[in-house]
């Protein structure tokens, strides 16, 4: 199934934190594509240090739910501390889409309720899935336009 997963960091060696990231994730499935590295003000919390993310779109035979929680163990693994919601991050890995799936379950739910309104998932996502379709909606994602605040940092070529 193809996932595809939201990564970012603010505290520390953000890059280190991503590479990291990404070495682990190709234990859950095969990376197929990855989004350039973007440097993004914190959303929610705005008082904080700025964001790298990107996207990485995954094929995974995990079902939803335990891809979630896989990640949420990277998380840790990495040394993802608990801190206050949208607070600073060592390491966050989100599930933005499953396949065309809807869920909303305690646990889980997709696609990503912020999807199209974080600059952060959704034009990175679209550089990697240029006609991609809202699974709820219908609409196609580059009809959703929220405001660019991301600045290019780097490319990753191999892991």
């Amino acid at each position: 199934m193809k996932a595809y997963l939201g990564i970012g960091s603010n505290i520390g060696n953000r890059l280190s934190f991503i590479l990291k990231s990404l070495e682990e994730i190709k234990t859950l499935g095969k990376i197929v594509k990855l989004s350039t590295v973007y440097e993004s003000k914190a959303w929610g919390l705005e008082e904080q240090p700025p964001f790298l993310n990107l996207v990485v779109r995954i094929d995974t035979k995990l079902p939803p739910t335990e891809l979630l929680l896989r990640l949420k163990r990277i998380e840790k693994n990495l040394g993802r501390k608990e801190r206050y919601r949208w607070g600073p991050r060592e390491i966050d890995i989100d599930v933005i889409l499953y396949g065309n799936e809807v869920i909303n379950s305690k646990l889980l739910s997709v696609p990503h309720p912020f999807l199209v309104e974080r600059d952060f998932f959704l034009y990175p996502l679209l550089e990697i899935e240029p006609d991609i379709v809202h699974p709820l909606t219908g609409k196609p994602l580059k009809e959703y336009r929220p405001k660019n605040t991301l600045k290019p940092f780097c490319c990753i070529l191999e892991l």
